[in-house]
């Protein structure tokens, strides 16, 4: 009895165990068939959007084929409109027809001479000459005083840049003249006096007005790090520069009157 009560519980529990993973199974199932359900309608749907915009598609190449075709007769026309708007050549409208002219009619026509004050006569179509010549002379004396101008101008503009090379020369030469003992200044001996003329410093004054950025163009060249602002070349060149030689034996005792070496 015992045995047929536990067999039928079990069954129970199995048919209700398994009713319920069927319900589960089941609402899955319809749940996947309402997916699909949908996702055809959505087909559907898409399908009839790509037939619709075909046709409009189909409808816009119309219409562009038609504004082409308009285009295309609007530029015709107006090309003609142009041609037709453009003046034949006068020489192809009309020829200049040929001038009659006729005998000038004189106050005296039977004479054909004026009388002068003197009694005689001259022929009426002369007239005086001087004018003319007067012409005729004055104009070989302008153009060749054009021609001179125009020459002495080009003389000038030769004459300008060697002039101006001159110069730089004289300035250069100047300069080279001025230049200063750089090997005075502590820490400037003749391996960097030649140095610094190569770069162009020849003068206290040039050192003493040296920016941050001259020194680090100078110490990178010279191969220094920091040596320039520790052994005071500027604070030594402006000393130098003003020509205070005192202040400058106060402040470094250890330079020398003409080079440090």
């Amino acid at each position: 009895m015992g045995t047929f009560f536990y067999m039928l519980l079990a069954f129970l529990v199995g048919v209700l165990v398994g009713w319920f993973i069927w319900g589960r199974l089941r609402g899955e199932l319809d749940s996947l068939r309402g997916d699909l359900d949908r996702t055809r309608s959505e087909r559907d749907r898409l399908r009839a959007d790509a037939g619709r915009l075909t046709g409009e598609l189909d409808v816009c190449r119309g219409a562009r084929a038609d504004l082409e075709r308009q285009l295309g007769e609007a530029q015709g026309a107006k090309a003609g409109a142009t041609k037709a708007a453009i003046p034949a050549p006068s020489a192809l409208m009309s020829t200049s027809a040929p001038a009659k002219t006729g005998p000038a009619k004189t106050g005296s026509a039977k004479t054909g001479s004026a009388k002068t004050g003197s009694g005689k006569s001259t022929p009426a179509g002369t007239t005086s000459k001087k004018p003319a010549a007067a012409t005729a002379a004055a104009a070989p004396k302008a153009s060749a005083s054009k021609a001179a101008a125009s020459k002495t101008s080009a003389t000038a503009k030769k004459a300008a840049p060697a002039a101006k090379k001159a110069a730089a020369g004289k300035a250069t030469a100047a300069a080279a003249d001025k230049a200063d003992s750089l090997r005075r200044l502590i820490g400037i001996g003749p391996v960097n006096e030649r140095k610094l003329h190569g770069l162009g410093v020849r003068t206290y004054a040039q050192i003493a007005a040296w920016t941050a950025t001259d020194i680090k163009r100078i110490e990178d060249v010279l191969e220094f790090d920091g040596r320039i602002e520790r052994e005071r070349w500027i604070e030594q060149a402006k000393l130098l520069a003003a020509g205070d030689e005192k202040e400058f034996a106060r402040r470094f005792p250890t330079a020398g009157t003409a080079s440090n070496t």
